[in-house]
């Protein structure tokens, strides 16, 4: 997968040469694919680089939809229930590991890495499904879909702060800014609508915490990058600015073409293989191609009353429905922000605020998905960027700060459904307490591998040459998880 194209070495760009670049070779193109398309021009656009592609080995999933809880979900409140938290609540976690001396090495290492309290979950777990899948009372509508779900219990990550594990969750790096994997993803399959992008990111503000670096292309060509949306207001117009043009007719626009075409010609003979033009060109053409398709696709009111009514007309609701028709229309890759999982203090209460927010949505999601047989080859994965600690933190009734849980990089969970996952699957486990991954362990590299897997890669032939190196989502590190595929 190397392109012959790497990193521009080209000296800081002039205001001339952006005017150049921008206004006459990029409008020019965008401009002239849309007119093709509404017979308005003669000659046929040129091969978009986000065209499709097959991938190389046969495919389990021909998209994603990535929700991303920001901050972290409690893994022992939610789908990794531990009951020896019971039997020792409210006891030092240095006593308790003494009583576990006997135990695996890790599971003692794993107490070790945690102080204060030993705190139980407030929630009740019970089986669902044929599968048994304990699931938290926190989740009653998912939990009728626990034959679909597929709960990897032993993930683990490198770094319990929050940044550098975000990135990490979504680009496999977590001291520089790497591509994310849905850049991967769409480089290496390209995406089915060539009028909305190939990769989208939905949250309220339209970007994170950590800015846009979860859904960067990075060194990886322009088109690869994601394009962030703020779902806060849900209105076309207030989603995507200026949509169309207030001023000038399609066919106006048309008269100016020729002479944008022919500038970006004389430019392009002068400066072959530019990559951020063409980069800008790809943008500018998919924002042309938007005033056709997005209007449509981002108009939630065109949904029937009973989807609506299903999803429900909150944040998670709009952002979930509002993936279903992205996936839908052939976007390849989405994402969708869930935020404020960072439960420091009031723990149970924010807990039972995100999850009734989450679980309608959810169920909705799962329910659309497979009424429109399209579960089978869409990958859902839920998760956040690490878990959080059996033990308590934050106590200060004074100060309104009720019991919480801190972060925990050692032991988490994260569950997938559709695309070729394992349902009714419960893989892998944490200790006692849900302190550390113990038994079939998942490091981020591994999922990232799994990923790639069923969308039809290798992960370790999946790469792009940058810098004289091979660079690839998974570095030089991941494993299949087989044990998760169907």
């Amino acid at each position: 997968m190397n392109p012959s194209l790497c990193s521009s070495t080209r000296p800081i760009t002039t205001r001339r040469d952006f005017l150049t670049r921008s206004a006459f070779g990029l409008g020019g193109l965008g401009l002239a694919s849309l007119m093709q398309e509404l017979g308005m021009a003669a000659e046929a656009p040129a091969l978009s680089p986000l065209a499709p592609k097959q991938p190389p080995f046969a495919a389990k999933a021909k998209r994603v939809i990535h929700i991303f809880c920001e901050g972290g979900p409690s893994q022992v409140d939610t789908f990794d229930p531990k009951p020896a938290l019971e039997k020792y609540h409210g006891k030092m976690a240095d006593d308790v590991m003494k009583d576990y001396q006997k135990a695996a090495g890790e599971v003692a290492s794993g107490m070790g890495r945690l102080s204060g309290k030993l705190q139980r979950s407030a929630f009740k777990f019970a089986k669902h499904g044929q599968s048994g899948m304990e699931i938290s009372e926190l989740f009653p509508k998912l939990a009728t879909h626990a034959d679909e779900l597929c709960v990897i219990r032993s993930m683990h990550t490198k770094t319990s702060v929050h940044e550098p594990a975000q990135l990490v969750m979504n680009t496999g790096e977590f001291a520089s800014v790497r591509p994310s994997m849905g850049s991967w993803a769409v480089y290496g399959l390209g995406t089915e609508n060539q009028n909305l992008p190939g990769f989208v990111s939905l949250s309220p503000n339209g970007t994170t915490s950590s800015g846009d670096k979860q859904w960067s292309n990075a060194f990886l060509p322009a088109w690869c990058g994601g394009t962030g949306i703020p779902t806060k207001d849900p209105s076309v117009t207030k989603m995507i600015e200026h949509i169309r043009s207030g001023t000038t007719s399609l066919r106006e626009q048309r008269r100016q073409l020729d002479l944008m075409r022919q500038m970006h010609e004389d430019f392009a003979q002068k400066h072959p293989g530019d990559a951020l033009l063409e980069g800008r060109v790809s943008a500018f053409e998919t924002a042309f191609r938007m005033q056709v398709e997005a209007t449509d696709a981002f108009d939630l009111t065109r949904e029937p009353k009973t989807m609506r009514d299903l999803y429900g007309d909150t944040e998670m609701g709009r952002q979930l429905m509002l993936a279903r028709r992205l996936v839908e229309r052939g976007v390849r890759f989405v994402q969708v922000y869930h935020n404020n999982w960072d439960t420091h203090d009031l723990n149970d209460e924010r807990h039972r605020e995100l999850c009734s927010a989450a679980d309608q949505p959810l169920h909705a999601l799962l329910t659309d998905l497979k009424q429109r047989d399209m579960l089978k080859d869409t990958l859902i994965l839920w998760g956040g960027e690490f878990g959080r600690t059996p033990t308590s933190d934050n106590n200060d009734v004074a100060k309104k700060k009720g019991i919480g849980r801190d972060h925990n990089a050692g032991g988490f969970t994260m569950w997938m459904a559709g695309g070729g996952s394992k349902p009714g699957t419960v893989y892998g486990s944490t200790d006692d307490f849900g302190a550390l991954a113990v038994e079939n362990k998942v490091d981020v590299h591994d999922l990232h591998a799994t990923i790639l897997h069923l969308l039809g890669f290798d992960h370790e032939k999946l790469t792009y040459r940058y810098a004289g190196r091979d660079f690839r989502l998974t570095d030089v590190y991941g494993h299949i998880v087989k044990g998760v595929l169907s």
